[in-house]
This record gives C-alpha cells, sequence and structure tokens, in this order.
C-alpha cells in the first residue's frame, strides 16, 4: 500500500509541474491580453479628450432626452448613441471587410 500511495504521490507532483508550466503560459498571455486592453484605453482616452477639444454637439443633439423635475434630473443621449452605433457598426464593417 506504501508503494502504491508513493507512485500516487509522484504522479500527482508531475502533474502540478506540468499545470504550473501551463499556469505560468497563461498568466503570461493574460499580461499580454491586459496590455493591449490597456493600450486600447490610453487611445480611447485621448481619442476622446480630443474630441473634447473640438466642441462637438455629442450629448446635445436633437432627439437626447433631457427631464428636469424639482429633486431630479433625467438625461438619456438617445441620438448620440443611435449616431455612435452607426459610426462604430461601419467602422467595423469596413475592418472586418478588409481583413478577408
Amino acid at each position: 500500500m506504501t508503494v502504491l500511495f508513493l507512485a500516487h504521490r509522484l504522479a500527482i507532483g508531475s502533474q502540478s509541474v506540468r499545470v504550473g508550466m501551463a499556469g505560468k503560459e497563461i498568466m503570461g498571455e493574460f499580461g499580454k491580453l491586459l496590455m493591449v486592453f490597456g493600450a486600447i484605453l490610453l487611445v480611447v482616452g485621448l481619442v476622446l479628450v480630443g474630441l473634447g477639444r473640438t466642441h462637438l454637439p455629442l450629448g446635445h443633439l436633437p432627439g437626447d432626452i433631457y427631464y428636469r423635475g424639482k429633486n431630479t434630473t433625467f438625461y438619456f443621449p438617445l441620438t448620440t448613441c443611435l449616431l455612435l452605433s452607426v459610426v462604430l457598426s461601419g467602422i467595423l464593417y469596413l475592418i472586418n471587410h478588409f481583413r478577408h
């Protein structure tokens, strides 16, 4: 019984070494993914700062819902959302079209 326990223990130990190596590879890939997301957020932030300085009326278009009551304010930029959706859909369509 002791021999079976030791053999089982060795088998588990060898698996943990393989899992450890796979874990390092996964963490390395996850780190790269986080760096890509960080770069994307940086670019989006710079674009938004640049758009803020151009004084475009995004968020104040006709069709954006704005309600101000006594103690409440409700704002939903419906037209702005639709416009951004159309623009982003067009950009992603073009990217996908040229990739294939």
